[in-house]
């Protein structure tokens, strides 16, 4: 079965090239950018700017091959990809969590953005911490990775 998706939009960044850029949003080297919505789809952003934060589901068009098993930047050793956030997948889906800054038409303002331009937007969806926030987790590997000091920039380990 094959299934196909068609980017609602695009986003605007200042990160041109994969090595340098944020791995994360919650990093200190994310940065703020636009999520530009295709005008036929603005009517679907009618009352998100009621909610701070958002999920942008990306598809991660500079990924050139899927790997299952991967080194990722906060550890030193590989890992099963479906492990960790790497971008190396089997379906290059990419999931941030951003803080909104404001609406202006068919454009999102935001914070704390860590995707490469041009980066095709797949969907949006609200971030409401009683659906998404979990009270009880655990992190595998990433509990022993915590307390070492890593880079919050990429590399170019996925390129």
């Amino acid at each position: 079965m094959d299934v196909i998706y068609r980017p609602i939009g695009v986003i605007h960044s200042p990160f041109h090239d994969l090595a340098g850029m944020p791995i994360q949003p919650a990093s200190e080297s994310s940065g703020p950018g636009t999520v530009e919505v295709y005008a036929e789809f603005a009517p679907g952003l009618k009352d998100l700017e009621g909610f701070s934060h958002l999920l942008l589901i990306t598809h991660l068009h500079a990924v050139k091959e899927a790997r299952l098993r991967v080194t990722p930047f906060l550890d030193d050793e590989p890992h099963g990809v479906f492990a960790t956030r790497a971008p190396t997948r089997p379906n290059p889906i990419g999931l941030s969590v951003v803080r909104l800054a404001g609406v202006r038409g068919n454009c999102l303002d935001v914070d704390g953005l860590d995707l490469l331009d041009g980066t095709p937007l797949l969907d949006i969806k609200p971030y409401v911490p009683e659906f998404d926030q979990p009270v009880e987790v655990r992190i595998g590997w990433l509990e022993a990775a915590r307390g070492r000091a890593r880079s919050t920039k990429s590399d170019r380990r996925f390129s």
